[in-house]
């Protein structure tokens, strides 16, 4: 395992609870990559305990919404880990900004092996929850590593889905192989120069006709309320062939063979609200459930607390890990 340099200090976007210990913790993924991570631990915690690890939203930091969420349901009676993914954050692996199909659900799979480790979890009772590009990943992951009890994918997009087909699924061949070859062109100049552009973040300023869900990400990551200086998101992206992988990858052609419970939550008004339906309608099985919040819209489920069903979410996982 490499060394990291992880901040000490509280950096997150959201304050500390007095309900949970806090530290800072990493762990090693099966390509050798460290990963960084904050672990939060109920302050009554007593016994092995049931555990979750959180990541996301895709390009995020865990000083986001990934650790309002773990913190959340640390609160609740879990142990917790919110996890910056390889290449990203204060987690591991160069070169920077990159992301990977197979590299980004063996994150979720290393989180887990982390967690039935160690000696405070009981290791029959731990699931992960993904939000946003890595509710997608943690389906994904969750077809493949049988220790995972339970899934939750909150507000989740398809990354695989979004990269081939565009927003709406608005791509079709010609338009694919457009895409491939201006990726396929970067490439080029990315070697020829020794160095990898970048894609750029959030938008900023926004322009005037921007759609609306484009506003809806201005509103989180370019404010106060969700602004933070090592998120790819809010400041200049990922690489520009970082995602590239995903267009030939499909993550989720496995889902329906998931035989562990998986919990959608998502938005009704959200932009994104079509791949947890259609995730839902792949899943086999009489443990898997949809959840529909009323008028949300998709970063609802990233900080607001009104909003996020968090009693149902930690009751899902305190059922079907058992």
């Amino acid at each position: 395992m490499h060394t990291l340099k992880l901040t000490q200090e509280w950096d997150k976007t959201f304050a500390l609870s007095d309900k949970v210990s806090h530290s800072k913790i990493t762990f090693h993924n099966r390509y050798g990559i460290t990963l960084a991570a904050d672990m939060y631990v109920p302050r009554s915690a007593q016994g092995a305990m049931p555990a979750i690890a959180v990541s996301g939203p895709f390009g995020a930091v865990k000083e986001q919404c990934s650790g309002l969420y773990a913190q959340q349901l640390a609160e609740r009676g879990f142990i917790t880990i919110a996890f910056d993914p390889s290449f990203t954050g204060e987690s591991g692996g160069e070169p920077r900004r990159m992301a990977s199909p197979d590299i980004n659900t063996e994150d979720f799979c290393a989180a887990v092996d982390f967690l039935v480790t160690h000696p405070q979890v009981d290791a029959q009772r731990v699931g992960i929850l993904g939000i946003c590009g890595w509710g997608g990943l943690a389906l994904n992951a969750a077809a493949l590593d049988t220790r995972i009890k339970a899934t939750v994918a909150s507000t989740m997009y398809d990354m695989s889905r979004v990269n081939a087909r565009g927003y709406f699924d608005s791509m079709d061949a010609d338009a694919r192989h457009d895409a491939r070859q201006a990726l396929a062109a970067q490439r080029t100049a990315d070697y020829s120069s020794g160095s990898y552009q970048r894609a750029g973040g959030v938008v900023d300023p926004l322009p005037a006709d921007a759609p609306w869900f484009v506003k809806d990400y201005h509103a989180y990551y370019k404010t106060k309320r969700g602004y933070h200086p090592r998120s790819g998101n809010s400041n200049d992206g990922w690489n520009t062939n970082g995602c590239m992988s995903f267009m030939n990858q499909p993550i989720m052609a496995y889902a329906d063979e998931i035989r562990s419970a998986v919990l959608l939550v998502h938005g009704e008004k959200a932009h994104s609200c079509y791949f947890s339906k259609d995730a839902y309608a792949q899943l086999k099985g009489d443990n898997k459930e949809l959840l529909l919040i009323p008028d949300a819209v998709h970063t609802d489920l990233y900080d607001n607390l009104d909003l996020i069903p968090f009693d149902r979410i930690a009751g899902f996982f305190n059922d079907n890990m058992k």
